[in-house]
């Protein structure tokens, strides 16, 4: 045990590891300050509310962080620890369905479930890990069968039928930005399997005749789907400013965040824009409060530290040469990508607004605790790749 924990020290991610946690300490302080009036003239609790909630889900995150580190990736591909981590996934999809809660007149959304002990818990979060150590396992599998240049599209049927089957279930929930990230997820991990070319047109052929099948029923339903809330996001996206009063509120006063900031920022804690003027600035908006206190420095530091994990998970994805290994590693790092895209491109009016948090910034412990959990993942596949690559030279 202890050669064991030796040889993982010795070829442990550390620029990975500083990086993750450097972004989450910044992301803390951040919510300290953007959190206070929400705290004290809403919930009506202590000026460090959130602030202290975050540190216990920091708490939490680390340790998931540890476990997912020093647990072998190579185990995700087994059956039994799929079927596992699959029974999570459809208990976590059928409680929030019979029992899910949600704010429907602010966020247009009934995505979480109460756990008791733990708080509020959105199973969509999950989803996202779970697409990418699904497909990764399935496709891994499926190549050591078959091979991978020799794979057809109707050999995966099951794959792209659960992929579906989640992406359904996540846009019942009215949750359409987790519902993009789980596509492009998808899409990632496979064109990361290392399948012929024309195969993957092929694949994103079936895929999306599915994709077209299931959301055409989806579409039956938009009734539920676009609610007052979500349609007026869509319609105050071309001129916010229109709808100010309105749907168009959010943008409005981001924009008038990212504007008081300017260059240098008004100061750390001298955000005017979180005094009621915008909602719920410790979630999707905080972005626009780091704008507008901290100025071009603080995006520099988000930025450059998202980049980074990125760039990581992507060079790690293509120095391995495990095809496992690959898949998980750009899985992880679209995610990332996709969902910070997603998130920015809604503050700063790029994008309709879609309620995604900005990754390992925001508040919230289901996102900070998964996400946790997929760097572990992904620093495991970095220290795999260490040693792997270490052999090879010696």
């Amino acid at each position: 045990m202890k050669q064991y924990l030796k040889r993982y020290a010795q070829n442990f991610d550390y620029p990975l590891f500083f990086t993750v946690l450097l972004l989450s300490l910044f992301g803390l302080i951040m919510i300290y300050s953007s959190s206070i009036m929400v705290a004290i003239a809403i919930k009506g609790k202590a000026p460090d509310y959130y602030y202290h909630k975050q540190v216990i889900n920091l708490t939490v995150a680390f340790l998931g962080f540890l476990a997912a580190a020093f647990f072998p990736y190579k185990h995700y591909a087994n059956k039994k620890v799929m079927l596992i981590l699959t029974a999570v996934l459809v208990v976590l999809f059928t409680w929030v369905k019979v029992a899910g809660n949600g704010d429907e007149a602010g966020i247009g959304s009934k995505s979480w479930i109460s756990v008791p002990g733990f708080g509020n818990f959105q199973p969509s979060e999950y989803a996202k890990l779970f697409i990418i150590l699904y497909f990764a396992a399935a496709f891994y599998r499926k190549g050591q069968k078959y091979t991978l240049e020799k794979l057809q599209p109707t050999e995966i049927f099951y794959p792209i039928f659960l992929w579906i089957l989640v992406v359904a279930g996540v846009a019942f929930e009215t949750d359409l930005g987790a519902s993009i990230i789980l596509c492009g997820i998808a899409v990632c991990v496979v064109a990361a399997s290392g399948i012929p070319f024309k195969t993957f047109w092929k694949f994103l052929g079936v895929l999306g005749a599915f994709g077209g099948v299931i959301f055409g029923i989806l579409w039956l339903f938009k009734g539920d789907m676009l609610t007052d809330n979500r349609m007026g996001r869509i319609k105050s996206y071309i001129n916010p400013f229109n709808y100010e009063s309105g749907s168009g509120h959010q943008v409005v006063n981001s924009y008038y965040a990212i504007g008081g900031g300017g260059l240098e920022g008004r100061g750390l804690g001298q955000s005017i824009q979180k005094l009621g003027y915008l909602p719920e600035p410790q979630t999707d908006f905080i972005m626009a409060i780091i704008m507008e206190e901290l100025g071009i420095w603080g995006v520099l530091v988000v930025l450059g530290g998202l980049g980074f994990i990125v760039y990581k998970g992507f060079s790690i994805a293509l120095r391995t040469k495990d095809p496992l290994a690959r898949m998980i590693a750009a899985g992880i790092a679209s995610w990332i990508g996709w969902q910070s895209f997603i998130n920015l491109g809604g503050v700063t009016g790029l994008i309709p607004l879609t309620g995604v948090t900005l990754p390992f910034i925001s508040y919230g412990g289901t996102s900070i605790i998964i996400l946790s959990l997929a760097m572990g993942i992904l620093m495991n596949v970095s220290m795999f790749e260490k040693i792997e690559r270490r052999k090879t030279q010696s």
